[in-house]
């Protein structure tokens, strides 16, 4: 069966080692969120323009070219009235995970400042945005000895032993963790050999909220009724606008797409669509059901984030009102000037 890990075992790791794993918030910038289809796009462009910030996207789609009508990504009209960031940077073969993104998110954010521009960041990904505005632990470089010699016992012995085996090093997080998330637990047996710490005690620092006088984050709030209707007319036009041609076109370039794109709400069914046998009508159902429990974690994720605040959005709302109100809340956070400095 797979061995536990040995706690005498772990490396040691001085102080300064610690601190280069640690990423700090992104202060010095402004934040726009909320469930997928309520309008955060074109309200961002509106408010990026008051602001006179450039955009920095918070889609963990949105990264992978050509998967374009699936993610609802600006159009190139909104793309050359404000300037986007962190669109289009990846195949959609290659993996991206949120410490990836953080580090992405710091330099872009540094480059923009640079140049004399706000950085307006916009988007749903929750985990990303908490990794933002509450920091987030890196962690030491992958042990890829290590790590395949774990997937070799994986293959031997089975996800149970491996579950048990995170159990006895990190029991807090073995709890949270899917049984098939076989990456996260080697990633979480790793850290805890190399630190001589569990990865659940890295990442609780970062459950403590921002001052709101630091992390201005503005989130749209609909009833979720509406919500739902305007999930479905995307639904409905994603499929009439030709999703099912871009999935087919993505398979025929790269073969088939990563573990992460493949995926996406969306391109999962679509897959299901083009390879399975799926019926299109239910594949289209399918897409709207998952869409609608896709937002619904979103907004459990966003009430957890004491830093955000709500703005209310209803079908009577014009675009002007709430850009408005949006830019009223976030010039209550001043920019930091250190953080823009890159200190």
């Amino acid at each position: 069966m797979i061995q536990p890990d040995d706690p005498n075992a772990a490396s040691s790791a001085d102080a300064s080692s610690f601190e280069r794993w640690i990423h700090p918030p992104l202060t010095g910038c402004w934040y726009l969120t909320g469930p997928t289809c309520s309008g955060k796009t074109l309200l961002a462009v509106e408010v990026a323009k008051r602001l006179d910030a450039e955009i920095l996207s918070l889609d963990s789609m949105a990264i992978y070219i050509g998967m374009d009508l699936g993610t609802a990504k600006p159009t190139v009209k909104q793309q050359a009235e404000v300037k986007h960031h962190l669109i289009d940077i990846l195949e959609p073969t290659e993996s991206f995970s949120v410490s990836n993104y953080v580090v992405a998110a710091h330099a872009a954010a540094k480059e923009i400042w640079s140049r004399g521009r706000n950085v307006l960041v916009c988007g749903g990904t929750p985990l990303y945005l908490k990794g933002l505005i509450r920091g987030l632990f890196l962690g030491p470089a992958a042990d890829w000895e290590f790590r395949n010699s774990v997937e070799e016992e994986l293959k031997q012995h089975g996800e149970e032993a491996l579950r048990n085996r995170l159990m006895q090093v990190d029991p807090l997080l073995a709890h949270k963790l899917h049984p098939h998330d076989h990456r996260r637990m080697i990633r979480a047996l790793e850290v805890a050999r190399i630190t001589g710490r569990p990865l659940s005690h890295w990442q609780q620092q970062f459950d403590t909220p921002s001052a709101k006088s630091q992390c201005a984050v503005a989130v749209l709030q609909l009833e979720r009724a509406w919500l739902h209707e305007r999930i479905n007319e995307r639904v409905e036009s994603m499929i009439s606008g030709g999703l099912p041609d871009e999935v087919a076109h993505l398979l025929k370039i790269h073969g088939k797409l990563g573990r992460t794109a493949s995926q996406a709400v969306g391109y999962r069914e679509t897959l299901e669509y083009l390879v399975g046998g799926v019926p299109l009508d239910k594949t289209v159902e399918r897409i709207k059901a998952h869409t609608r429990q896709f937002a619904r974690r979103q907004e459990i994720w966003f009430r957890g984030l004491e830093e955000l605040q709500g703005i209310r959005v209803n079908q009577d709302s014009s675009l002007d009102r709430l850009a408005d109100e949006i830019v009223a809340i976030l010039d209550q956070c001043p920019q930091q000037e250190s953080t823009q400095d890159g200190n």
